[in-house]
């Protein structure tokens, strides 16, 4: 039997891991590295939710960790690199409104709210210091992910800031709501995901966000045109 003293250890360094992710996917140019650096990412919450598990015995967390290395370790990235190889682009040089320097001391700061934040709304409530730095973490993830959304220009990436968000949002729910709600969010997003996923595999994302606009309006007075 593994001390649970132990594997709360272990699940804080996975913490600081995590947040390292988010601050490559914020920084980093090559959407190579972007994908692989979410897909570790990935692969920590699921890490996190299998330790939660042998801690606490709930079958849940498992089918958690289990619906996560399927869903966004293997299955999503897979689609994504299929889209980087039709789009044949291998770096996001251009940042909107902030600069990757900004955007990680922004991410200090965010940080930071979301500790002084929910340091007030648990007060009254008599949460463990793992699962309050676990929600810390993860409404700090969701904000780094939106970050990411906000200063990236091209769809491609604007995506994968929005699955890290996703994340932040799966690991505060791993620390604070109830499972089988969180099971049922995960799955029904994940297959959202897919859906847009498919749907852009299928148009092709090579540009930005307004480009891409151009391409889909371009397609439905093609589709009207067929029509008539």
């Amino acid at each position: 039997m593994i001390e649970p003293l132990f594997l709360e250890g272990v699940i804080k360094i996975l913490f600081v891991f995590v947040l390292i992710s988010a601050a490559l996917i914020i920084s980093t140019r090559s959407l190579a590295s972007v994908l692989t650096t979410y897909t570790v990412q990935s692969f920590l919450l699921a890490a996190v939710s299998f330790l939660l598990y042998l801690m606490e015995g709930k079958s849940e967390l498992l089918l958690l960790a289990g619906l996560t290395l399927a869903s966004k370790v293997l299955l999503i990235p897979h689609f994504i690199k299929r889209i980087e190889e039709k789009i044949k682009i291998s770096r996001d040089l251009n940042f909107t409104y902030l600069e990757p320097t900004t955007s990680l001391l922004l991410s200090i700061g965010l940080i930071l709210l979301s500790y002084a934040f929910l340091s007030r709304v648990f007060e009254a409530f008599a949460l463990s210091k793992l699962f309050f730095f676990g929600a810390v973490i993860g409404l700090s993830l969701t904000l780094m992910g939106m970050l990411v959304m906000f200063s990236r220009r091209k769809v491609i990436t604007k995506a994968l800031g929005y699955l890290s968000m996703e994340n932040g949002v799966l690991m505060f729910g791993i620390f604070v709501t109830e499972l089988p709600f969180i099971l049922e969010i995960l799955i029904i997003i994940d297959l959202i995901i897919l859906v847009l996923l498919t749907s852009i595999l299928a148009v092709g994302l090579d540009s930005s966000i307004e480009e891409y606009r151009k391409k889909i309006r371009r397609l439905q007075v093609w589709n009207g045109g067929e029509a008539l």
